[in-house]
């Protein structure tokens, strides 16, 4: 980063090397030349992101041909598309950040695009892109009623939208078989959610069964005779396992794939082949568990031409024969290529951030520590390169957001970023960060600001009475959910923080609820048993909502948000803003009309991390 203060500049002369090699904030937070690799259903084609005029667009690579930019989107990076055939992609879009999503299509001979959903405040959602049917898609759209989703059998020649079925209310979810046909809905009243079956389609659907919000049962996909089929459930255990499901009796039949310390929730298989591959678990790192022989010996292929990286298959022709192949760890992005099973031949395909080298970036250690009323609590700690044994350094605390989600190892931007100008990051999966089974997610109910504030309160104690932390430079950053704690950590220990950093973050639990999206609304029940009542649990509420206590704020905070944001409403920031500064409590406020749930534009992410920087220099060195 070029340093423009001549006090900064006289100290790093002063101090040797201290900026001299220091990574430009820019590089951490760049679009990647090239990302999100594809291979076409006839393995022929590459597509993949590129930026263009500094968004993110599809560029199609073709054998013996330049790279075909084929779409020309200036407004918002695109984030994620599929192939529909070998000559067209799908890509969806949302405006500003608004996550009202519109599907598009891009025809590749004449480079045509369609706005395939053209309905106005309408947000569409794949159910099934319906992989071997290159003219068809099945797409979910709150067109009739902006709180549920019918779904549509979408003609991709035509762009004729066809009703396949009718939302009767409460579905918050569909499934379909191999064949391409509706046979199960999941129901639920904000409280309870049932499971509806049908063996045919154009049937009635009949209940297969019902379970609470606190229990886990998760459909899917049909086993390869349409008859049965697997689910991720926690029913009678703790921790969700992959099991195989009849519906004729109403049973689980056996259970595939457990784990006696995390849950597992995902399953793959092989299209062509009809069998499962390999079930997909996260312990301190990503896990699988592969069960025929021929995935086996694939990935041992692939894993021995990359000792000591995370290997993943990300994408795959029909013929499962040409593969992209993503190789990664906690210190890189790492390479993309494409391989040919055939010849055992990897053609690199693009290295994602090759201006990160490596050896310069901080390793990310999984760490454990204990709550005050003895739970296990689960992080990472990712301390500056060449300081791992340092003691007393700044520390930045980052929270994630969610909340029933969690942190993962793997190559964070932010936190590199954070440990390249020497502070260490200390990340935490709190109560309710989910994938440690159901007993930990419930220890969260009603406990936003409480205890699951206090497992964040423990993982700081535990750092600086470890030595590394020093005490009077510790500040919190998170987003989200994040921000929530950040503003409550600010608000119930503010002696524990030096600054703070509120991204998108909920500072009333009162307004938060009344401004949620409207298909958020048949979930409503469950936030309230899951938060609090804004009747049953007045007290409990405005105890836990940062803003009604700003006057025990006295940590200096940036806030930034995004004004479209549909998730968390702008009037979560300027409540707080407002408060402080009426008692002329320093605060900075960066607000972004053209963004929404985070700032996805690059220029912002670069004004962003800037004040970040900038704000954490100040407190933290």
């Amino acid at each position: 980063m070029k340093v423009h203060t001549l006090t900064l500049l006289a100290a790093s002369l002063l101090a040797g090397s201290a900026f001299a090699d220091e990574i430009p904030l820019r590089d951490f937070f760049r679009n990647p030349q090239q990302s999100n690799f594809t291979v076409s259903p006839d393995g022929k084609s590459v597509a993949f992101l590129s930026p263009w005029e500094s968004r993110r667009n599809i560029v199609v690579r073709r054998p013996g041909k330049p790279d075909q930019r084929v779409t020309a989107i200036k407004d918002r990076d695109l984030s994620g598309y599929f192939w529909k055939g070998n000559d067209r992609l799908v890509y969806a879009k949302d405006n500003g950040g608004d996550e009202n999503f519109h599907l598009y299509s891009v025809d590749l001979k004449s480079g045509k695009t369609r706005d395939l959903t053209p309905f106005p405040g309408v947000r569409a959602e794949i159910v099934d892109s319906l992989i071997d049917r290159d003219d068809e898609l099945l797409v979910g759209l709150n067109k009739r009623n902006r709180e549920v989703f019918d779904v549509y059998r979408l003609n991709l020649k035509t762009g004729q939208l066809k009703l396949e079925a009718e939302n009767p209310g409460k579905v918050s979810s569909w499934q379909t078989d191999h064949k391409g046909n509706i046979r199960i809905a999941i129901e639920t009243d904000g409280v309870n959610n049932t499971v509806l079956y049908r063996d045919k389609p154009g049937e009635k659907f009949r209940k297969l069964l019902t379970t609470t919000f606190r229990e886990s049962f998760a459909p899917l996909f049909f086993t390869f005779d349409n008859q049965r089929f697997y689910a991720s459930s926690n029913l009678g255990r703790d921790k969700s396992a992959i099991v195989e499901y009849d519906p004729k009796t109403g049973k689980e039949v056996r259970e595939v794939y457990a784990r006696q310390d995390v849950d597992v929730d995902g399953l793959s298989y092989s299209r062509k082949r009809k069998v499962i591959t390999c079930a997909a678990f996260e312990t301190d790192k990503p896990g699988r568990e592969c069960f025929d022989a021929d995935s086996k010996a694939l990935l041992a292929k692939l894993e021995a031409h990359f000792p000591g990286y995370q290997v993943d298959i990300q994408s795959s022709n029909r013929a499962e024969n040409r593969f992209v192949v993503a190789v990664w760890s906690d210190k890189t992005q790492g390479k993309r290529y494409l391989y040919d099973r055939a010849g055992d031949k990897l053609t690199l395909l693009a290295e994602i951030t090759p201006w990160l080298k490596e050896d310069q970036m901080a390793s990310m250690q999984p760490i454990q520590y204990q709550s005050r009323d003895g739970l296990t609590i689960n992080g990472y700690l990712t301390l500056p390169k060449g300081k791992e044994s340092a003691k007393g350094l700044p520390v930045i605390v980052n929270p994630h957001g969610g909340p029933w989600a969690r942190d993962s190892w793997g190559f964070n931007p932010e936190a590199q970023f954070f440990a390249s100008r020497g502070w260490a990051v200390l990340q935490m999966n709190f109560r309710g960060s989910t994938g440690y089974g159901r007993q930990f997610w419930e220890a969260s109910f009603k406990e936003w600001g409480g205890k699951m504030q206090d497992d964040v309160t423990d993982g700081v104690k535990w750092l600086e009475q470890a030595g590394v932390a020093d005490p009077k430079r510790v500040c919190i950053y998170g987003g989200s959910y994040g921000g929530y704690a950040t503003l409550a950590g600010i608000t119930k220990t503010p002696e524990l923080y030096r600054c703070a950093v509120d991204y998108v973050g909920v500072s009333n639990l009162f307004t938060f609820m009344t401004t949620i999206p409207p298909y958020w609304k048949p979930f409503l029940d469950s936030m309230y048993e899951m938060v609090g009542h804004p009747e049953k649990d007045k007290a409990l509420l405005r105890e836990r909502s940062p803003v009604f206590h700003v006057d025990r704020i006295q940590t200096p905070l940036l806030v930034l948000q995004g004004a479209k944001d549909p998730r968390v409403n702008i009037n979560e920031s300027n409540q707080i803003v407002d408060a402080l500064k009426k008692r002329g409590v320093e605060v900075e406020y960066i607000v972004k009309d053209n963004e929404g749930h985070g700032f996805h534009n690059e220029e912002n992410r670069f004004e962003a991390y800037g004040a970040m920087e900038k704000f954490f220099k100040k407190h933290l060195d």
